[in-house]
């Protein structure tokens, strides 16, 4: 008789949870189909009936990586203040790498995980970057000031690039201050930076 589907359900995200925090860790390379059953209390063979393989597995990890990052950021609901919007996102960034730390990293190492969404292309390209664009988008649009179509990415690279190093270093231990002091250095921070890169592209126009 066949295992009940809930059954696999919750061993395929048992699963995918060891092997995240594994690659996280030390890397994909580093990654074995024993250690992850051992250490998810089961079977090599239920790894292999579930996923098909070591291959299949890791991809399996960064498709995860990339969904649970998106989903996050769909949460985010467009209103009237592109501005607002913005820091929304930002906000989402941050909430999924402290939910989620293990597939965060593991997003970072998506051209060895083999993740379908970051295989081929710049990140610039890939789907959960568009959504970031877009929003700068509006921003430059309310402002009014005529830019050009890459001028919107190099901005939104800016602003990642920003965003990705805060969350970096909260995530390695190294800034001061609890949760709620985090918190607000990084949205104060956001909005300061925000606020002079769009106002250096106004002037720029």
């Amino acid at each position: 008789m066949p295992r009940p589907r809930l059954h696999d359900d919750a061993l395929r995200e048992r699963l995918l949870e060891v092997a995240s925090a594994a690659i996280s860790r030390s890397g994909v390379d580093a990654l074995r189909v024993r250690d992850v059953a051992a250490n998810a209390g089961t079977s090599a063979s239920a790894v292999y009936a579930l996923f098909g393989g070591r291959d299949e597995l890791v991809r399996a990890v960064g498709d995860e990586a990339f969904r649970r990052f998106a989903a996050h950021l769909a949460r985010v609901d467009a209103t009237d203040d592109a501005a607002a919007d913005l820091l929304a996102l930002g906000v989402a960034y941050r909430r999924s790498a402290l939910t989620d730390p293990h597939f965060y990293r593991v997003m970072f190492e998506a051209a060895r995980v083999g993740a379908q969404e970051p295989t081929q292309g710049p990140a610039t390209e890939h789907p959960t970057f568009v959504v970031l664009r877009e929003a700068v988008e509006r921003v430059l649009a309310a402002s009014r000031a005529p830019r050009r179509d890459h001028d919107a990415r190099e901005l939104a690279v800016q602003l990642w690039g920003l965003v990705h190093g805060l969350v970096g270093l909260e995530l390695a231990g190294l800034l001061p201050g609890g949760p709620a002091e985090q918190d607000e250095r990084f949205r104060s921070a956001l909005g300061a930076v925000g606020t002079a890169v769009f106002a250096a592209a106004r002037e720029d126009a």
